[in-house]
């Protein structure tokens, strides 16, 4: 799983910040968190393939979180696209994307799906599941959580051999976690040959929000926690007035989730260098870094256990 920043500013774009956009690439797919403007401009900077978003996450309809959207859907028309995409958002979402295609001149050559989301399950697919809580701006706004599902523990195929469970079909049960009996009457148990269960990445969005507690429960155990970060502690109250964190802040709830990485975005245009919001989040969280655009990091998953 890696995940790359295409906009890092809040509100209007720097020379050398573009607007709010994350992509996670798992696999073949792309899921994106918001879409502001220039996100296509910065992923073909990025390398990233336009035709493999699946699926836009928009937090709030500020129009630095989803201007890019019309863009994309152009460009994956003219790419003769088939395949689905579906964008889930917060409240206006729907309007806008029924304003897009009725204002643009294009025919889409793929199914858009446009749902209004509320707090909690979004979606299960085979391999992860998107969850979303309600955050606190200025507007209905949401933070997003991408959780991958348990994944089945180690197989050891030299300790199968050992028991003597042929190769074939038995592995595969074994694999499931399912006891198998072998021909000769003896039943091994699946915890012989295959570890326990390990558990899958989570990576967390806040999009646009003053410190919540329903994020920190959100974000609970993350491996990333990418949090608003628009002012500096000069700001304090000009980001509670405006919805926004300070770097502190977002630091805090780091700490108060026991994530494992936090990182800063959505800058305020104000800021020429973030170094001092850096060292402000390091006092209180070590594993803090400031976000940049075109940056990525990869998300590993935790260490296989030694049976």
């Amino acid at each position: 799983m890696k995940v790359t920043f295409l906009g890092t500013s809040g509100g209007a774009p720097t020379s050398l910040r573009g607007l709010s956009g994350v992509a996670v690439e798992r696999g073949s797919e792309i899921i994106m968190f918001d879409c502001g403007e220039g996100t296509q401009r910065q992923m073909a900077k990025a390398g990233l393939n336009i035709n493999k978003i699946e699926k836009i996450l928009i937090s709030h309809v500020h129009g630095d979180h989803i201007l890019g959207i019309p863009g994309i859907l152009q460009t994956l028309s003219l790419l003769n696209r088939e395949k689905e995409l579906v964008i889930y958002g917060a409240e206006g979402i729907i309007e806008f994307i029924k304003a897009v295609r009725k204002t643009i001149w294009f025919n889409p050559t793929f199914p858009i799906f446009v749902g209004q989301i509320k707090e909690g399950l979004v979606c299960t697919e085979k391999e992860y599941s998107i969850y979303t809580t309600c955050a606190e701006h200025v507007l209905p706004s949401f933070g997003y959580a991408i959780v991958e599902h348990v994944r089945p523990g180690k197989f050891y195929p030299e300790r199968a051999r050992e028991l003597g469970v042929p190769e074939g079909p038995l592995w595969s049960k074994l694999q499931r976690g399912e006891d198998v009996m072998l021909s000769n009457g003896k039943i091994i148990m699946s915890n012989e040959i295959v570890g326990s269960s390990r558990p899958g990445r989570k990576i967390v969005y806040t999009g646009d929000t003053r410190p919540s507690k329903s994020i920190i429960k959100l974000a609970t155990n993350a491996d990333l926690l990418i949090h608003d970060s628009n002012y500096d502690e000069d700001y304090v109250e000009m980001a509670a007035e405006k919805g926004h964190s300070t770097a502190s802040q977002a630091a805090q709830i780091a700490v108060e989730a026991n994530v494992k990485k936090l990182i800063l975005t959505h800058f305020s245009p104000r800021y020429e260098s973030t170094d001092l919001m850096l060292l402000h989040a390091k006092v209180i969280f070590k594993n803090a870094i400031i976000a940049e655009d075109l940056m990525s990091i990869e998300i590993p998953f935790q260490k296989n256990e030694v049976m």
